[in-house]
């Protein structure tokens, strides 16, 4: 095993393993016939004591703690021995693995890990998470899960009161990607209700709508429901990556001149890289006139409806018909979380049941209407909601809502100080949610006449710059090309509220990023 290269101090560590390995050996000295239960305990306090101890909750970790240590995938397989075999483990060799596993993933909870619209977990929500996979139950019906069940019903219930919606359904998915996928299909439903019992073959051929920063989870789903990725139409953006508007009237009228089918509208709050809003209003009048179901993928942008302060962002969300919502991206709940809600109370139910009488018999003993596993296209359903009920009662609506005014202020900090730089050019002048775009150039390219040579070799800086900072550790900040726009690699800062970032952190990644590129005047 190769000696670590900062992810866990070596004092901590030893102190660690022998601890374990100190009491396991006692307890087998003192009784040879200890219960394997009592050690296992053992192992989930030490377990626990590591997570605290090398600073794994949101916040914790230190400024000079590396965000990774990254090594190739080759090489991590001969740094430790990933196989399975016929002889079990004692449980020091286990919590070696444990240390192991820490050393060699990222910390998400850093203030520099700034790569994924993902961050670090609300501490209070890891609670709730670890103690709901204690339970180990599954949420189909309230026999088996009522505390839990209960708890998910007022979650959903308190989400929808943000996007106005007195009433309603929803449900708690495996991530924003299946939400989205629920939302075209009970918008097909609504449509088309005879197409759960006998197919799309006799309904025309249906056509869906998105636009180009739309996330790609919506040309995924397309296939996934039989409508086929050619019948995505993508709708055309703006310089700021929202919709327009009138693009999406001429791609309705387009669509049925061409004697097909428009049922749905994806639109985004919250685009992926631009973190761009498209107008909820216009496109809702236009879904209204021809009467299409309009979806909105608020999984990033979502957490400015907790803001009176940025939630205008979303103007018009209450003229939507669902809204798919991930708590695990800004507001910071453990991975996943993530919400599909719709304001219509009818469908759901009628969508997606399959009535199977060995869960949901029609004769209980109890108010049935709180079996809502029936809603869901799974069987087994994780228990997503308990985490973020738990950190939501631990901060209230203000706390949060501080959180997500603190992470935009920090955003345009950033986009001021970095305005002031020489070098570092902005994609998006204005940036709309928490996402910063830009490019850095390195010294000698400042003054140089901006050819297709000259951006080809920008295009390069990004991706080497992202390479140095992965090997030192120092920080994690994405890049992409935009090729729909003619964009050539750029950065993309993403803030969030676990942990909660600051002034001092976003000087750091300006300087950090000149710092690595600055000599990258000749690259190839």
């Amino acid at each position: 095993m190769e000696k670590n290269e900062g992810m866990i101090s070596g004092k901590d560590d030893r102190q660690a393993l022998t601890l374990v390995e100190i009491k396991m050996e006692n307890m087998a000295d003192e009784n040879p016939e200890v219960d394997d239960e009592v050690i296992v305990e053992l192992l989930l306090k030490e377990i626990t004591e590591l997570v605290i101890d090398q600073g794994l909750l949101s916040g914790k970790a230190l400024k000079e703690d590396r965000v990774t240590n990254f090594v190739h995938p080759e090489k991590l397989k001969k740094l430790v021995d990933l196989s399975l075999g016929d002889s079990p483990l004692s449980h020091g060799e286990i919590f070696e693995l444990c240390k192991r596993a820490v050393e060699y993933s990222v910390r998400t909870n850093h203030p520099k890990f700034l790569n994924q619209l993902y961050h670090g977990a609300d501490p209070v929500g890891l609670a709730g998470a670890w103690l709901s996979e204690a339970l180990n139950t599954n949420l189909y019906t309230y026999e088996v899960a009522p505390f839990f069940m209960m708890v998910e019903h007022e979650v959903l219930a308190h989400l929808r009161s943000f996007i106005g919606w007195e009433d309603g359904d929803g449900i708690f998915t495996p991530g924003g990607s299946l939400a989205n996928m629920y939302g075209m299909v009970l918008a097909r439903f609504n449509k088309f209700p005879e197409v759960k019992t006998k197919g799309m073959g006799n309904i025309g051929e249906l056509v869906a709508f998105t636009s180009q920063e739309g996330h790609y989870s919506i040309l995924k789903a397309a296939h996934w429901i039989g409508l086929g990725t050619d019948n995505l139409v993508m709708v055309a953006s703006d310089s700021s990556g929202r919709m327009i508007p009138a693009e999406l009237e001429n791609k309705i009228v387009k669509a049925l001149e061409q004697k097909k089918v428009p049922y749905f509208v994806n639109a985004t709050a919250g685009t992926t890289v631009f973190g761009a809003f498209d107008p909820l209003e216009p496109l809702a009048f236009i879904c209204k006139k021809y009467d299409l179901w309009l979806h909105v993928d608020a999984a990033w942008g979502g957490g400015a409806l907790v803001s009176q302060k940025h939630r205008s962002l979303m103007q018009g969300i209450e003229m939507v018909d669902s809204v798919a919502w991930n708590l695990h991206k800004m507001l910071g709940a453990p991975l996943q979380c993530s919400a599909f809600l719709t304001k219509h109370t009818n469908v759901f139910h009628r969508c997606n049941s399959a009535s199977a009488t060995y869960l949901f018999q029609t004769d209980k003993y109890y108010d049935m209407r709180y079996d809502t596993g029936d809603k869901s296209i799974q069987c087994g359903r994780k228990v997503d909601a308990f985490k973020l009920w738990l950190m939501w009662k631990a901060r209230g609506n203000r706390g949060l809502e501080k959180m997500v005014d603190n992470a935009f202020e920090c955003s345009k900090y950033f986009t001021r100080q970095l305005s002031l730089r020489p070098g570092f050019r902005l994609v998006i002048a204005e940036p709309s949610c928490t996402n910063v775009c830009f490019w850095y150039i390195p010294p000698r390219w400042r003054n140089l006449p901006e050819s297709p040579e000259w951006w080809g070799k920008l295009s390069k800086v990004a991706p080497a710059i992202k390479k140095r900072m992965v090997e030192k550790g120092s920080l994690m900040v994405s890049y992409q090309p935009l090729v729909h726009k003619n964009m050539v690699n750029f950065f993309r800062l993403a803030l969030h509220c676990q942990p909660p970032p600051t002034h001092e952190d976003m000087d750091f990644v300006l300087n950090e990023i000149e710092r690595l590129g600055r000599d990258l005047d000749n690259i190839h």
